[in-house]
């Protein structure tokens, strides 16, 4: 491929704008030949030698919503500069060591801008016309279907990839639940004297009866999940997932424990996910160490739960239940959790294994209080667990026992 124009030459400014907007593009911003055009009509309208009013100018037509001006602002930097952008890659793989953890930011758009001009300099390959192709599709199947039933953990960057791009596509609907509040309906089951009388009031007599019945809405999800080094490929991965929900759905709060526990609500709210998890890495001190899971239930139980458990909260426990200090004081924090909402999952990557046994004292001092024991390990287990919440939770009816027919 060629390299792009010099941005300097003159009489290629239009030229120079289309190559701009590709990089922009390739870089994750929504901008088409329509933001293409508008852009060197903006340029053709100020003086392009200002370099702030081109910044400006372009910015306007090509980053309208606050947090795209992030990538936007990196990739005039370098474009603009240096097309090639050899010379940013050295100063920035000269300081990788030394950046703090307020530039999050800044690296997650500069590095999204390097990979795509890094993608811009790859030779294309010339493919063979139609007629020379053969495809030979003699007991094999799909791609697609191979990577949702691989395990996270024998995955390649790849696959990864690919795995992450399917996680953002999915979306978790949970079951709509009544709440203690009411709204007006014509078919409601229950009398709204109130309204009622502001009706006759309002017209001199009584015609019929005013009628309501009970808002429904879908309950709080509160997400634990464990960051050990046990835990460490499963919690990258499902990340993703928990990030997505996150930017879809009102009400979703997201702790990390390893050691301690630590709340990242805040920092996965942020709409682009590579800043969100460059926000979370300085946020969390604990990742990839041990686990005290009593410990940090027993913090969650004590400072956050009457925050977040309101309204029938659904609970999701992400972790193997490797426990360090062997499961002391588990069990009275796991039944704690489990009075205080209205459904509690357990999701354990362990049970991929046929022969999964409940054998350490973590996960027996846990089993019996959680509603649903499931696998999570795949792409597969991932979608079940959307179909499971999307129904109607079952009835409660004493302790938890698992049977090893129960494994995914």
């Amino acid at each position: 491929m060629t390299p792009l124009p010099d941005p300097g030459a003159g009489g290629r400014l239009p030229a120079n704008v289309m190559h701009f907007t590709r990089l922009l593009r390739r870089a994750g911003l929504p901008v088409g030949p329509g933001q293409a055009v508008a852009a060197a009509q903006a340029l053709a309208a100020i003086d392009a030698s200002s370099r702030a009013d081109a910044r400006a100018a372009l910015a306007t037509v090509l980053a309208q919503r606050h947090d795209q001006r992030e990538i936007f602002d990196a990739a005039f930097d370098v474009f603009w500069r240096d097309p090639t952008g050899s010379e940013l890659v050295r100063a920035m793989a000269a300081i990788e060591g030394l950046r703090r953890p307020e530039q999050a930011r800044a690296r997650a758009g500069s590095r999204r801008v390097l990979e795509a001009m890094a993608g811009e300099a790859k030779p294309r390959l010339r493919e063979p016309p139609a007629e020379e192709r053969e495809l030979d599709m003699t007991l094999t199947f799909s791609a697609e279907e191979q990577l949702r039933r691989m395990d996270f953990e024998a995955m390649g960057m790849a696959e990864i990839a690919a795995a992450r791009a399917a996680i953002r596509r999915m979306r978790l609907v949970l079951e709509a639940v009544p709440t203690r509040r009411f709204r007006a309906s014509p078919i409601g089951n229950r009398w709204d004297a109130a309204a009622t009388l502001r009706r006759a009031l309002k017209r001199g007599e009584l015609l019929d009866l005013a009628r309501r019945r009970r808002r429904r809405r879908p309950p709080p999800l509160v997400v634990l999940c464990d960051i050990s080094g046990s835990m460490t490929r499963y919690a990258q991965i499902l990340l993703h997932f928990l990030h997505a929900v996150a930017n879809a759905r009102a009400r979703v709060h997201v702790f990390l424990f390893g050691t301690r526990l630590t709340n990242i609500t805040r920092q996965l709210k942020h709409r682009d996910p590579e800043v969100a998890f460059e926000l979370v890495g300085h946020a969390v001190p604990d990742w990839s160490g041990g686990t005290r899971i009593g410990e940090a239930l027993a913090g969650f139980n004590r400072h956050w739960a009457r925050r977040v458990l309101g309204q029938g909260a659904v609970v999701l426990l992400i972790t193997d239940g490797l426990d360090r200090d062997g499961g002391k004081d588990l069990s009275a924090q796991m039944e704690r959790l489990k009075k205080s909402c209205r459904r509690l999952v357990w999701l354990n990557p362990l049970l991929r294994y046929q022969g999964f046994a409940p054998k350490s004292l973590g996960i027996r001092a846990m089993l019996p209080h959680v509603d649903e024991f499931r696998p999570v390990h795949n792409l597969d287990s991932l979608e079940a667990l959307a179909a499971l919440l999307s129904k109607p939770a079952p009835p409660r009816d004493g302790r938890f026992t698992w049977t090893p027919q129960q494994a995914a």
